[in-house]
């Protein structure tokens, strides 16, 4: 079997993603920016994201990208556009559209040139523009929003390179997770997933999805989420 790699595999999603992936005799690698030396990657740090890329021998048929940032230090979703800041904006574009978009720039080109294989980056619902009802969260919003849109673009190319290949964005609900934590007052029980249930989710949704659902955006029950 041809390896996976899972990126972020120090946060809550990325490390249940790992055991589940070991558990199904899958080989895996976890890369993260706290770990050290080949397995470290910087979304913020190109560098280290070609490093990784170069430190692979085998072609992964799977690269799961987990990271994300919602909340850091005293900040967090803007919940009016008084609250709007330049250095948080880009602090959010850096995490959660910049380096995903650099991590397929070195990561895809060494993926399998024929057969099925994925590339699936984490996004979230509320990057979805068509179902915005509520406002709030710019940040956030906008940087998903452009995460989606990268997706769809970087499906496009790689289809001239390998058309089974399949580039999507997944939504792994609310999960138990430090990204989620201080906004849960408000989430159904039944909505709350734990690490280890949205990792099993989002395994199931990847093994279900075909070629034509390439530069899409997926929820944890494999139903498609407008741009």
């Amino acid at each position: 079997m041809k390896p996976a790699i899972v990126i972020g595999a120090s946060g809550g999603i990325g490390a249940a993603l790992v055991q589940a992936l070991a558990e199904e005799d899958v080989p895996v690698r976890g890369l993260a920016r706290s770990f050290a030396g080949r397995d470290h990657l910087d979304l913020t740090d190109e560098a280290s994201i070609a490093a990784a890329a170069a430190g692979l021998t085998t072609a992964p048929d799977l690269v799961v990208l987990t990271t994300g940032l919602l909340h850091e230090g005293e900040r967090g979703p803007e919940k009016s556009m008084a609250a709007l800041d330049a250095d948080w904006l880009m602090r959010q574009y850096a995490i959660n559209a910049i380096g995903p978009a650099l991590v397929a720039k070195h990561f895809l080109p060494l993926m399998p040139r024929t057969g099925r294989c994925v590339f699936a980056v984490l996004s979230a619902r509320v990057g979805s523009i068509g179902d915005n009802k509520l406002g709030g969260w710019y940040g956030y919003r906008a940087a998903k929003a452009a995460l989606n849109q990268l997706i769809r673009t970087l499906a496009i190319e790689e289809r001239r390179r390998n058309d089974r290949a399949i580039v999507v964005g997944l939504h792994p609900g609310t999960v138990d997770t430090g990204l989620s934590r201080p906004f849960q007052a408000n989430v159904r029980a039944d909505q709350l997933f734990t690490a280890d249930r949205a990792a099993v989710q989002l395994l199931d949704v990847i093994e279900g999805l075909k070629a034509p659902d390439s530069g899409r955006l997926f929820d944890w029950e494999g139903k498609e989420i407008t741009p």
